[in-house]
């Protein structure tokens, strides 16, 4: 028997042919945990399994998408040759056929319709790398204006909000290593224990030291029962309590007068408007009760040190920007702000929503953080790229502002990398229908999305395990991920596809790269003395020290772990605080007799944007097969809606249908609806063009709806 069990035993060790790793960095959110991918062969098959590795970030932690990411990036359904629509079908073609259309058609738009009917439409996963130099594609090889990317809908008010209110937009202003240090954390529309979970053992660690936890969400989640308190607002007041507050920590004096007198400009503006406001008037615009406002106020007033966290539900409104704007206020009205355990931290939503935004896909930005409509910066990136300064092209437009234009036949070409906007973007169907208009539209991706399928030609794109570069986390950090799977079928790099079409356009000057190394010593350069300076960042660096945070403008210096402490970024060194009115200039949906449910949408742990890596992915999947809807059981029995039934919900844009979740963690006039599903279950549909005057974020976090129940065919 015991030698049986030992030829056995010998028989699977002899197996496993081979093992292999491979070093990498999570493709999902904003932590960029690094892992390793373990490759093992056996006999006839391969066997796979992903793993944390050490860092300062994540310290090692992976989340349920990280551990199963490389299924998605496996997976059989990734492209991997070009594809061109014929009659209506895709059929393979060569890359050189594929550089060929592009180059006959971009040139024929050109030439019929001029140099900004093509549009640029870019990614918050790309790397740094080739966010960069798809803004310097769209800038001096199209000549275009337009380019935007899909950050605008993730991080555009939280950025505008720091830009005006320190003079300068990194995610955190302190290192994510002070949160357990603190004595008082205001999370403001964020459920960090689900969107970044390897996040929340900071919060945690602040908790077992003591710290008071104050979560502002519509719904109960599993942040917010970490919390000592929790106020569960009406979706779209975030401003107005935000006043609240303000008002309580002004009036009973829990402000710094010091650091306000020496450091702070607008505090008497804002304090003469909020003295003009009423406690009763907060409370019934947010649902929420004075003697619950008092208290949080109160909490973060009169404690030493303290810091605020803002994410989605608030910034995700047509007044996002401003509702972020006021709890910067009050930061700097108690002067919690560029000291140790105080600060400020958007909590960033997509891999690389921070890099992405820094070097040039942002519609009104060069890299660096530069201004497109700054003489002295239009003129410093045009010497770096070689061109005259009059080439470069202006302003442009936001991502949805882009696809109006594309509807009115001012853009009809468009080149789209990694990105959803059918699925993504409100008012979904007009969306859809713009891009059906396009003469010429390319899409990179790794799959056929809802938005691929509209393309006239598909380029097959590398994923996270195969394309190397530097990502910018949620904290400013600047990461370098390593990349060495091989990549499948004729997949090339984003980089290389930008620089093959560059090539072929007679632009290859500019554009002759050979690895992503090589681009981002230009970066370096492009981003010196700018606000987000790279300059002192290296490779070489960053293999060595596992991340540096910006600004690091020489190689001697060992970035900036914590902002603000000796002045702001604007030219005076003062920070800007601003009036944050009640009422929106923008006005949201409000519940009606028609439409008496407000609607809610966000994130499930297991999904990520809309869903078509993760939805790849077995083990991602079966945690959530569906869209659904969870709705208070006394509002379902109102609307006759039984549990795990079939619903449909409408509002003045369009309807859908998803299954109904009771739960009474959510307010008695708000519905949720995750937003990672698209076709007949894209809640997007549902949701107004509205837009931030401020920052061009719609308005998601709003939507007023009414709730019917569908009978389930199966059940007739």
């Amino acid at each position: 028997m015991t030698e049986m069990l030992l030829k056995y035993f010998r028989t699977k060790q002899q197996k496993v042919e081979s093992e292999q790793t491979f070093t990498t960095q999570c493709p999902f959110c904003s932590m960029q945990c690094k892992m390793q991918l373990i490759e093992q062969s056996i006999v006839t098959r391969k066997t796979y399994k992903t793993i944390g590795k050490d860092n300062p970030t994540s310290e090692g932690r992976l989340c349920i998408k990280g551990m199963h990411a490389h299924q998605h990036a496996l997976h059989r359904e990734r492209l991997k040759y070009p594809l061109l629509k014929v009659n209506g079908e895709f059929v393979r073609i060569t890359w050189e056929e594929a550089l060929d259309k592009i180059k006959e058609n971009f040139t024929c738009i050109q030439a019929e319709n001029g140099l900004n009917a093509l549009a640029v439409y870019g990614s918050a996963s790309l790397t740094n790398e080739e966010a960069y130099l798809l803004g310097k594609f769209a800038r001096s090889a199209l000549k275009t204006k337009y380019i935007d990317y899909n950050g605008r809908l993730c991080m555009s008010a939280a950025a505008s909000a720091a830009s005006q209110t320190f003079g300068m937009d990194r995610g955190f202003t302190n290192s994510l290593s002070e949160i357990p240090y603190t004595n008082c954390i205001i999370l403001a529309g964020t459920n960090i224990a689900e969107c970044q979970p390897t996040m929340f053992p900071y919060i945690e660690k602040a908790k077992e030291n003591g710290a008071y936890i104050i979560a502002i969400d519509p719904r109960e989640t599993a942040t917010t029962k970490l919390a000592d308190l929790h106020l569960q607002l009406k979706p779209g007041t975030d401003a107005a309590l935000a006043n609240g507050l303000l008002k309580i920590i002004i009036e009973e004096n829990y402000i710094n007068k010091t650091f306000i007198q020496e450091r702070v400009k607008g505090f008497e503006e804002v304090k003469e408007y909020v003295s003009t406001l009423t406690l009763e008037e907060i409370e019934n615009i947010t649902g929420v009760s004075i003697a619950q406002i008092r208290k949080a106020a109160i909490k973060f007033g009169k404690v030493a040190t303290g810091m605020i966290f803002t994410a989605r539900g608030v910034e995700q409104q047509t007044d996002g920007a401003i509702a972020v704007r006021n709890f910067l206020n009050i930061l700097l009205s108690t002067g919690k702000i560029g000291k140790p355990h105080c600060g400020y931290g958007a909590i960033t939503g997509q891999g690389n929503g921070q890099g992405a935004r820094e070097h040039g896909q942002k519609a009104d930005q060069l890299p660096g953080y530069r201004a497109i409509e700054n003489e002295e910066h239009r003129a410093y990136i045009a010497s770096v790229w070689g061109i005259n300064e009059s080439e470069l092209p202006g302003k442009g437009v936001s991502a949805y502002e882009m696809m109006e234009k594309i509807n009115e036949a001012k853009i009809t070409g468009l080149f789209l990398m990694c990105s959803n906007p059918v699925v993504s973007h409100p008012n979904a169907h007009f969306v859809k229908n713009a891009l059906k208009k396009l003469k010429f539209f390319v899409a990179a991706d790794l799959f056929l999305s809802e938005t691929a399928k509209l393309a006239d030609l598909i380029l097959p794109a590398s994923s996270y395990l195969e394309d190397e570069g530097t990502m910018t986390n949620v904290e400013g950090r600047v990461t370098l991920r390593d990349a060495s799977y091989p990549c499948p079928g004729e997949v090339k790099h984003d980089w290389q596809i930008i620089c093959e079409i560059a090539r072929v356009l007679g632009k290859e000057k500019g554009f002759s790269f050979t690895s992503a190394e090589e681009i981002f010593q230009e970066l370096r350069v492009a981003s010196r003395g700018g606000k987000a300076d790279y300059y002192g960042i290296t490779y070489e660096r960053l293999r060595k020290e596992g991340g540096i945070l910006w600004p690091c403008p020489d190689i001697g210096h060992s970035g900036t772990n914590r902002l603000f402490e000796a002045s702001f970024a604007h030219p005076d060194g003062k920070a800007v605080m601003v009036i944050a009115p009640n009422k929106p200039t923008v006005a949201k949906d409000q519940a009606s007799e028609q439409f008496p449910l407000l609607l809610t949408t966000g994130r499930v742990m297991s999904h990520y944007l809309t869903g078509v890596q993760t939805r790849k992915s077995a083990g991602l999947a079966a945690r959530n097969v569906e869209s659904y809807l969870e709705i208070h059981p006394a509002m379902a029995l109102k609307y006759q809606i039984p549990n795990h039934s079939l619903v449909k919900i409408e509002s003045k844009r369009g309807s859908i249908v998803v299954r109904s979740k009771w739960s009474e963690m959510i307010r008695k006039d708000t519905v949720f609806i995750p937003f990672h599903w698209g076709d007949s279950q894209n809640v997007n549909l549902l949701v107004s063009n509205k837009l931030d005057p401020d920052c061009q974020m719609p308005g998601f976090k709003v939507t007023a709806v009414r709730v019917s129940p569908l009978m389930d065919p199966f059940l007739q």
